[in-house]
């Protein structure tokens, strides 16, 4: 499996496993058979409500001697009730006790938007905490603290704009590291791919097969299905693969890592193979012609009536 490295000489697999949506009772099957097929990168967040039966999962596969935890590269994210410098220790020592682990290889501010503690998911603006008042770069301080007193590895963000990346960058000690978007043939984001790229900051894709099963509440009704695109299905047909796989190897041959998410195993195993199909040049060109500007997660779930939030402030879009 191809990994993206670090400075201080981690490797990250390419291909993770996404756990999104995976649901409590089918998530540690799905776990132990990922890590039986040799899935070594596993994308976790707390508010996927599903980190502890992952968590007995690597235990178990660990005890089993399936595994080392070093061999494993664990991401997690913190979500936006605990932004704020003082809140970071106390969401991530949470976050590993319900892992069952010692320190994340990676933690990510999850999205760039801060909530009140007593929030999970906004439903109205006063769930909202001001971001002039718990400002990302004191967020940023908590983070960095996190890397210093051994919780976790690595620290990056989610959901964050090439500005957004900008304005924290001037506060850190310690710069992000990765930055996991949305990203796939429809919304390929080339500036913000290029600007991180300048920056030494790896792209993580999520929803890279476009995310069919997502929430209602963040599903448009019109909303394009990504494994149907004619030119994926060709391109596809002409490699003998799946649409899936060609979405897959899309990213690793750009050097992007791709978190798709699988509870059956014989898809698990698929997406993890399509690590190794090389697409010619004519079929990236062809994909390329693809983008569109279109996401399917972008946010406005956030957008309230006197809210601080609008769908263009949260990407920095005109």
């Amino acid at each position: 499996m191809k990994t993206l490295s670090f400075l201080n000489g981690d490797q990250m697999p390419i291909l993770g496993l996404g756990t999104w949506k995976s649901k409590p009772g089918e998530v540690y099957a799905a776990m132990k058979e990922a890590i039986r097929i040799g899935y070594r990168h596993i994308d976790c967040a707390m508010i996927y409500g599903n980190e502890v039966e992952i968590g007995n999962a690597i235990r178990d596969a660990i005890n089993e001697g399936q595994v080392t935890r070093k061999a494993l590269w664990v991401t997690s994210k913190l979500w936006g009730n605990a932004l704020g410098r003082d809140n970071v220790a106390g969401a991530l020592k949470k976050t590993l006790q319900d892992l069952g682990l010692d320190y994340l290889d990676l933690y990510l501010i999850h999205w760039p938007i801060p909530l009140k503690p007593s929030a999970v998911f906004p439903s109205s603006a006063a769930d909202f905490e001001s971001p002039a008042e718990v400002p990302i770069q004191s967020t940023w301080e908590g983070m960095e603290a996190a890397v210093k007193s051994g919780l976790t590895r690595h620290i990056g963000v989610s959901n964050f704009s090439a500005k957004k990346i900008r304005d924290l960058l001037p506060h850190c000690k310690i710069k992000p590291e990765v930055n996991q978007v949305e990203l796939h043939p429809l919304l390929q984001q080339p500036e913000l791919v290029k600007y991180c790229a300048s920056q030494g900051i790896h792209i993580t894709a999520y929803s890279p097969l476009g995310s069919s099963d997502r929430p209602e509440f963040v599903k448009a009704a019109d909303a394009p299905v990504l494994l149907d695109n004619p030119v994926i299905r060709s391109i596809a047909d002409g490699r003998s693969c799946t649409p899936a796989q060609v979405l897959l190897a899309w990213h690793v041959q750009r050097g992007i890592s791709v978190i798709p998410k699988s509870v059956t195993p014989s898809r698990l195993r698929e997406n993890f193979a399509a690590a190794e199909i090389e697409l010619s040049p004519t079929d990236l060109e062809r994909i390329a012609g693809l983008d569109q500007n279109y996401r399917l997660i972008d946010g406005s779930y956030c957008v309230m009536e006197g809210g601080p939030w609008t769908v263009q402030i949260i990407w920095d879009e005109q």
